[in-house]
């Protein structure tokens, strides 16, 4: 039978009895939409996870103290400052693998200014970190190699800084007290937004390391070292070479374990995305559920039309159809009706993405390829529930059919 006929015939069914196909397809309709909006939801999330996470920087490599071991009891991650401005220099001179690498000395202080003042972040760097981290000024300029050298009192803005304790003022060429020092104002940072973490990246202020270690913190040891790569694909070999450098400074024998610590964004995307993923993939599962419910009600429909038409199929058998016509019949309805339910939630689910995404504020992305495998998918539960009542309507003996009253 020709299969333009075979749908309009199940067009003319559904049609016959619109109120009770369409309560039929809510189920699907509801499932569609449901799984649409909660995968939606999902991978706005993991899309968030990446931009916030190369928001950290360029083929960033982090070296932060490792565990410490004393009297066999291990004294956890970063448990001793084992990293030296020596160590970054070491790298920096010695490394075939990366473009950068930079100290961080890190400490929290209250900020003063003529318009307020602050409780922030005061983070050592050298002038490599712009190039690592990727952050350009937007208004000032960042310090130079001759201010690093010099160790001198001055300051980079993170835009939250900025715009709490300079509020309608522009900071550039400005002071600002750090502790008992007076730091001059060279630049605002470009803003980079929350970290993975949900931390404010803004809220922070930039000086020179050798600033920071000889007139803040008085300490020799750094508790990180940020080094970058040229590309990404170096950055596996450029972690072994960090590796096999700080052993060496460290004087650790083959024996020991290493007293540091080395990861790269690859590893910080993996873990945040995983935990995702698998959140996406419950929520996907849990909005599934409508799918079956509908499945289920497409066959108990099907099952009641072949109830209501046993005469017809009697009269189209009678007449020199096969069974194998009647099973192809009822099957394309029920496929027609997974398939409409299908497309109705396709377009509620879109539409229910971007509602929400503008109510809430959540980052939504709407993969195209889940949309196809959505309807697919609905269509395919038409098959798979529409089968057992096709292949009832095409055993019917045709002379019991034609007496059925």
């Amino acid at each position: 039978m020709n299969l333009l006929i075979l749908f309009r015939l199940a067009m003319q069914s559904i049609l016959r009895n619109r109120t009770r196909a369409a309560l039929t397809m809510l189920g699907i309709v509801i499932g569609v939409a449901a799984v649409i909006v909660m995968v939606a939801v999902g991978y706005g999330a993991r899309s968030r996870i990446r931009e916030q996470i190369g928001n950290l920087g360029t083929n960033m490599i982090v070296i932060t103290p490792g565990a410490s071991t004393t009297g066999g009891v291990s004294q956890g991650a970063q448990a001793f400052a084992t990293l030296t401005v020596a160590d970054a220099e070491k790298i920096r001179s010695q490394s075939q693998t990366v473009v950068a690498v930079s100290p961080v000395l890190a400490l929290r202080s209250q900020v003063l200014a003529p318009g307020g003042n602050w409780r922030t972040s005061i983070n050592g760097v050298d002038t490599d970190y712009q190039t690592i981290r990727d952050w350009q000024t937007d208004s000032g300029s960042f310090f130079g190699p001759e201010d690093v050298r010099a160790a001198r009192s001055v300051a980079v803005l993170g835009r939250t800084v900025a715009q709490r304790i300079f509020a309608g003022s522009d900071p550039v060429g400005q002071e600002i007290q750090i502790a008992a020092l007076r730091f001059l104002v060279m630049g605002v940072l470009a803003p980079k937004g929350q970290t993975a973490s949900g931390s404010d990246s803004d809220d922070v202020i930039l000086v020179p390391y050798t600033t920071a270690a000889t007139r803040l913190t008085g300490r020799p040891r750094i508790p990180q070292i940020l080094v970058s790569t040229a590309s990404q694909g170096e950055i596996p070999a450029a972690q072994e070479e960090m590796r096999v450098l700080l052993r060496e400074s460290h004087r650790l024998s083959g024996d020991d374990d290493d007293d540091f610590t080395v990861r790269n964004q690859t590893d910080l995307a993996t873990a945040a995305e995983s935990s995702t993923r698998v959140m996406t993939l419950l929520m996907a599962a849990i909005a599934s559920i409508s799918l079956l419910v509908g499945g289920i009600g497409i066959m108990n429909i099907m099952l009641v039309s072949v109830t209501e038409r046993t005469r017809e199929i009697g009269i189209r058998l009678a007449i020199g159809a096969r069974g194998a016509d009647v099973l192809i019949q009822f099957l394309v309805e029920s496929i027609v009706m997974g398939a409409l339910g299908g497309v109705v939630g396709l377009v509620l689910g879109f539409t229910g993405a971007k509602v929400l995404a503008y109510f809430t504020g959540w980052e939504t992305v709407i993969s195209p390829l889940v949309m196809v495998g959505a309807v697919g998918f609905s269509g395919a539960v038409g098959v798979f529930f529409g089968f057992y009542p096709a292949r009832k309507a095409a055993a019917l003996n045709p002379i019991e059919a034609l007496r059925y009253e």
